[in-house]
């Protein structure tokens, strides 16, 4: 299993970023990614994270989701923490609009370990006080620390 301080740095946080739809959400997360990680290609990013939630909605519910997908020149498991400052509709099973998400990328070869590595974060991310400490985050810097310093519990 990655340890979630594995997945993150301090350059892939979001802190209550404004975004009006998905595709924005998508957009921004992309760029940002690719700014932090000059091996992985922006629209490469965008392409494949809009291309699985075409699948269907990575929405979990109680305004969490867990964008993700497989994209090229991704060598290693990483994850982008995102609070919004107003939440989206995700089109979740409960129809609650989304305000936190971990987007997650994997190698292109990853299949076992891109599995294991999601249903890890849905159950951190299924624990409403570990949400709801990341929702109060006023910034980057706080917001992974409260990330990280919570994530064991």
């Amino acid at each position: 299993m990655a340890k979630l301080d594995s997945l993150l740095s301090p350059t892939r946080i979001m802190c209550r970023i404004d975004a009006a739809s998905k595709k924005r959400i998508f957009e921004l997360a992309a760029q940002h990614i690719a700014n932090a990680d000059d091996s992985l290609a922006e629209d490469a990013i965008y392409a494949q994270l809009l291309a699985r939630e075409k699948l269907g909605s990575t929405g979990l519910g109680e305004g969490v989701a867990i964008p993700h997908c497989r994209v090229t020149g991704c060598e290693q498991p990483l994850g982008c923490i995102i609070t919004l400052a107003t939440p989206v509709n995700f089109e979740s099973p409960d129809n609650k609009p989304v305000d936190l998400l971990f987007v997650l990328l994997v190698p292109t070869e990853s299949t076992q370990n891109h599995l294991d590595i999601l249903a890890e974060i849905a159950s951190r991310f299924s624990r409403a006080g570990y949400c709801d400490s990341l929702r109060q985050a006023q910034s980057d810097t706080e917001l992974l620390a409260l990330a990280l310093h919570n994530s064991e519990r």
